[in-house]
């Protein structure tokens, strides 16, 4: 039998068609949730999937943009090391792209962070310095400042929490995508607070299509909760780019409100996402709860769930 002339698959991409890791950054979709269509069948709620970015979380949008944004004015340079605090996302992200870019990364994590989030910067070949646990990101902001103050000729600090680039990575991306992928319909947003960026770089966005749009921002009600990666503002290190006076309404919820919301959206949606969108999830709950019945929802989806299951999210006590 003679051989086959057909072509293998692969031949139909050629190789100047590949894409770098950097440039499958952003262009998320937005997914249907259905949770609340039996008491809000007029209402519609989506989710920007931000989880399905390469590395994993909102948080790849603004390092990129920190980082070219570093190159770009020349303070990072091939010889600096990349350092930052932070509870994780962002880590993530900085130990991918400075893989992928060739920068050494260096970062300053608290202790408790999850096993998960640690294990994926490691992998990555970033290096961790430990905070003091019972600080969270703030012990950790400070001891990054700390090292960074001793060494300065070392280190290139984006500095997530008061480095403009972050929220305008927002501003020019993920606000965009939400407004025209609804095609202008979105009437809510609902983000919640860690750095501040993604909820004021959208908020600041889609006020400048529309001061319609209600642009909510979603707090933990305790200082002491169990929402790695998020904020309550009140007792907290309140970050440089972050302007309260964007929100047309601050909601604050409960650590174990947002677990169950969790895990149902698990169990019934099939979507395995973070603790903020379980917040997330909380705030649509209570403004269907509130009388909502009619509207276009847009929450944020800022990560995977498969970074948190050795917190508690998805099974036993939260810490």
């Amino acid at each position: 039998m003679g051989g086959s002339s057909s072509a293998s698959p692969f031949a139909l991409v050629s190789a100047a068609s590949g894409q770098g890791i950097a440039d499958l950054v952003g262009r998320t979709p937005l997914l249907r949730i259905r949770l609340f269509e039996r008491e809000a069948p007029g209402l519609t709620v989506l989710a920007k999937a931000e989880f399905l970015n390469p590395g994993g979380s909102v948080k790849d949008r603004p390092a990129l943009r920190m980082i070219r944004e570093g190159e770009r004015i020349g303070a990072l340079t091939p010889d600096k090391i990349i350092l930052d605090s932070t509870s994780g996302n962002t880590g993530v992200a900085y130990a991918m792209l400075g893989a992928a870019f060739g920068y050494r990364v260096t970062l300053v994590m608290p202790g408790n962070v999850s096993e998960e989030r640690r294990r994926l910067c490691e992998a990555y070949g970033a290096s961790i310095i430990f905070s003091d646990p019972q600080e969270g990101s703030d012990g950790a902001i400070l001891r990054c400042r700390a090292l960074q103050a001793a060494d300065p000729d070392t280190y290139f600090a984006p500095d997530q929490y008061n480095n403009p680039a972050n929220w305008r990575a927002h501003y020019d991306t993920t606000g965009v995508e939400i407004w025209e992928q609804t095609q202008g319909t979105v009437t809510h947003f609902l983000a919640g607070l860690g750095t501040s960026g993604t909820f004021v770089g959208c908020t600041r966005r889609l006020h400048d299509y529309s001061q319609a749009v209600q642009c909510i921002s979603l707090e933990p009600d305790d200082p002491f909760h169990g929402l790695e990666g998020l904020k309550h503002m009140a007792a907290a290190i309140v970050p440089g780019i972050y302007d309260p006076a964007l929100a047309d309404r601050r909601m604050f919820g409960p650590t174990s409100e947002a677990y169950a919301l969790g895990r149902e959206l698990a169990r019934r949606e099939g979507v395995l996402a973070g603790h903020s969108s379980g917040l997330a999830l909380w705030g649509v709950q209570a403004l269907v709860r509130e009388g909502l019945r009619t509207g276009v929802v847009v929450v944020v989806f800022a990560d995977r769930g498969e970074r948190y299951l050795s917190t508690g999210l998805y099974g036993g006590p939260h810490r």
